[in-house]
């Protein structure tokens, strides 16, 4: 879906969002197994019920940190979404007057040529 489609409906556009968050989370739920794994794996001194607690803590604290840096992400995004948008009504009101300007003098120069005559 294009982003223009996107921007149409913003319901379809959550929803893709969701999605997207989902698949997300799950990439990372299941990276941060494999780490504990790893890392637990290391451990040969562990029993079967330590291990499964290691690695579900290592898991759970993977996960509060990648929550984390997306939260971090998403304020920065929107702290940068607010600047863009300052700077992009900055720059119309600009553009406007330059517009209203040019206009001016172009009429200005088209009245004192017709007057000249």
């Amino acid at each position: 879906m294009s982003m223009a489609r996107a921007a149409e409906s913003p319901g379809i556009a959550a929803g893709i969002n969701q999605i997207e968050g989902y698949l997300l989370l799950q990439t990372e739920r299941d990276a941060a197994r494999e780490r504990a794994r790893r890392f637990t794996g290391r451990l040969d001194w562990l029993t079967s019920a330590q291990r499964a607690e290691v690695e579900r803590l290592y898991v759970q604290d993977q996960l509060a940190v990648t929550e984390r840096n997306l939260r971090t992400v998403v304020r920065r995004c929107e702290q940068l979404r607010a600047e863009y948008q300052e700077v992009y009504r900055t720059l119309r009101r600009r553009l406007l007057l330059a517009c209203l300007l040019g206009a001016a003098l172009v009429s200005g120069g088209l009245a004192a040529t017709l007057t000249v005559r």
